[in-house]
């Protein structure tokens, strides 16, 4: 039987950025089944927000009680205490967009001026782009552009906010020569769309907090088959990483919740123009 590393009573952690320190510190002593919980519910954090006990149980492939044996290893009273550390991130973080607009009038006062809206906006790509100076190696970065420049095409995937991401990269190696097919998911065809791939082709995969489902589970599905990915994403915790052979690290700012993408969209620049490049070396 697995050992169980107890949290004395009052010790749980009361906000989402705690309790995921407290995971990473605890990742290498966690007991198997705990372990596989908590990096579902860093994948999954919609779905333990407004799961059901035994559906969260069913997709994390654990039993029930696991879940409540999980929440009290934290220190919490039962797992609907710790649910709630889900639900309030979610409202913290991703309010809808009335909201935001709410939070930036009284932020920035009654009525919303051009000029103060381009100025938050512009801080927050500027913000972006120096994040993710310092987050992306440049040996990842090398990486990822010499699996994309091996490829014989480039399934490119994005979902939602990311799309025109994913968009403006089949633009780009268009443009340069490279043969990419975007993957638009235009009547749910997504799987059928990749279904062409091989292992000698690459995936692109884009997606941030809060991951798009189809994005992650077609990533897997690549990476069943041994098609290599690349994957652009904003955390070690992402579904992605688990399908990557490279991943690069990008963390958007926000102006009143609302995130920039421009620092997805020059490090998509570099891997296209990388790609291109390395290619024409060869």
């Amino acid at each position: 039987m697995e050992e169980q590393a107890e949290t004395m009573p009052g010790a749980a952690p009361q906000d989402y950025e705690s309790l995921r320190a407290l995971l990473s510190s605890r990742r290498d002593t966690m007991p198997k089944r705990l372990k596989q919980l908590a990096s579902f519910a860093m994948q999954h954090p919609e779905e333990v927000a407004f799961g059901t006990v035994a559906g969260i149980a069913e997709h994390a492939g654990v039993q029930p009680s696991t879940l409540i044996r999980f929440a009290k290893s934290l220190g919490y009273e039962g797992f609907s205490h710790l649910q709630q550390i889900f639900r309030d991130r979610l409202r913290e973080r991703f309010p809808d967009y009335r909201e935001r607009l709410q939070t930036l009038r009284e932020t920035e006062g009654h009525h919303l001026h051009a000029a103060s809206l381009l100025e938050g906006f512009a801080g927050a790509a500027v913000v972006s782009l120096e994040r993710m100076r310092d987050s992306v190696s440049l040996e990842e970065l090398s990486r990822a552009i010499e699996t994309l420049a091996k490829a014989d095409t480039v399934y490119l995937l994005g979902a939602r906010r990311v799309f025109p991401i994913a968009a403006y990269c089949a633009y780009a190696f268009g443009k340069l020569g490279v043969r990419a097919i975007l993957i638009d998911h235009i009547a749910q065809l997504g799987p059928e769309q990749l279904a062409t791939a091989t292992d000698r082709d690459a995936v692109l995969a884009i997606s941030f907090t809060p991951y798009a489902p189809v994005t992650a589970d077609l990533a897997a599905v690549a990476a069943r088959r041994n098609i290599p990915v690349v994957a652009i994403t904003d955390s070690a915790f992402s579904p992605l990483v688990t399908s990557a052979d490279v991943w690069l690290e990008v963390a958007e700012a926000d102006f009143g919740a609302f995130r920039s993408l421009s620092a997805s969209f020059a490090l998509a620049m570099a891997l296209a123009v990388g790609t291109a490049e390395k290619r024409a070396e060869r």
